[in-house]
């Protein structure tokens, strides 16, 4: 990560700004769920989340976003946004969390974006990550990335006051994770599967009485662990990553990216160093979120917009004439 001060910002000002670039992002996709095209899809939330975010008074820098320069044409990483004034700030942002999902019209496609304080975010390279989270009310390290899975139910179990049998894991439903789900299974413990959206999935612990879900294991994006561990800064919880390589070329962009230490395990705070802002709108309906709502000449969307500065944590409702 770059030697950068880090400095406050104006959140309390920016959150509704911010609020308003997901609910864009999640309008402009919103004609597509259902429809097949996963890119156009995609470049729908980018193009408004682009234009939604160069309308806010800061001097943003993406520092997670759709892939390098060569690869993403907007909101790459290191694109400079916003108006150029008011605060310094890094910006991290999925424009459309579960492009399948919102072409498959499938549950939990997000629209979500973080900013924080330049210098205050893990500038994490496009490579997997392996993930452990918990929700909030738990003592520090009563989970952690060294314990076996089995292990890890057994503690959470044992410090959520109940069995094995208790606790819902959420995985991603990949071929890599077979043996972590036969190993979770063997405690008796659930396993909600889910097939794209793991930062809806690492969000889901932080509310277990709404999403049924206790913890959050197995590989994913980095960037993607970036953005939930901006989330669980303000909805509370516990969060760990540690970069996975399969060849020279993800130890170069790690590299690149400023990691030196490529063994390391980064907690929640080592990953978003400072107080964040935070917003989510729903595309697809969710356990989180519902997603865009048609009536005739209508678009309404619900918004979760945080600060873990106050832990606020508002759900906003945004009703618009249809295009």
């Amino acid at each position: 990560m770059p030697d950068t001060q880090i400095t406050d910002f104006n959140d309390r000002m920016l959150s509704l700004g911010l609020a308003r670039v997901s609910e864009a992002a999640a309008l402009a996709s919103a004609k597509l769920i259902g429809h097949g095209d996963e890119k156009a899809a995609d470049q729908a939330a980018v193009d408004a989340m682009r234009t939604q975010l160069n309308k806010l008074e800061i001097a943003g820098v993406v520092v997670i976003g759709e892939g390098e320069r060569d690869e993403a044409p907007m909101l790459f990483i290191g694109e400079e946004v916003g108006m150029g004034t008011g605060p310094a700030v890094d910006i991290a942002l999925d424009p459309l969390e579960g492009t399948t999902l919102t072409a498959k019209d499938m549950p939990n496609a997000l629209a979500v974006i973080a900013m924080g304080p330049r210098g205050s975010m893990l500038h994490a390279p496009d490579v997997y990550m392996e993930k452990l989270a918990i929700g909030p009310g738990y003592a520090e390290g009563v989970v952690t990335l060294d314990m076996a899975p089995a292990e890890r139910v057994r503690k959470l179990a044992a410090a959520k006051g109940g069995d094995p049998a208790d606790i819902t894991v959420c995985i991603l439903e990949r071929p890599r994770h077979e043996d972590l789900i036969a190993e979770v299974r063997s405690t008796g413990a659930a396993i909600r599967l889910i097939t794209d959206g793991d930062v809806a999935g690492v969000m889901h612990c932080a509310e277990a009485q709404r999403t049924g879900i206790d913890m959050y294991m197995g590989s994913g994006g980095a960037p993607e662990g970036v953005l939930a561990a901006a989330a669980l800064k303000c909805m509370g919880g516990q969060m760990f990553g540690q970069l996975l390589f399969r060849n020279d070329d993800e130890r170069g962009r790690a590299a690149r990216a400023g990691i030196e230490d490529l063994n390391r395990v980064y907690t929640r705070d080592d990953m978003v160093r400072a107080d964040v802002i935070f917003a989510a709108t729903g595309v697809t309906d969710g356990s989180l979120l519902p997603g865009i709502r048609r009536e005739v000449g209508w678009l309404t969307a619900e918004t979760l917009l945080m600060r873990s500065k106050t832990g606020s944590v508002r759900r906003m409702c945004y009703r618009t004439p249809a295009p």
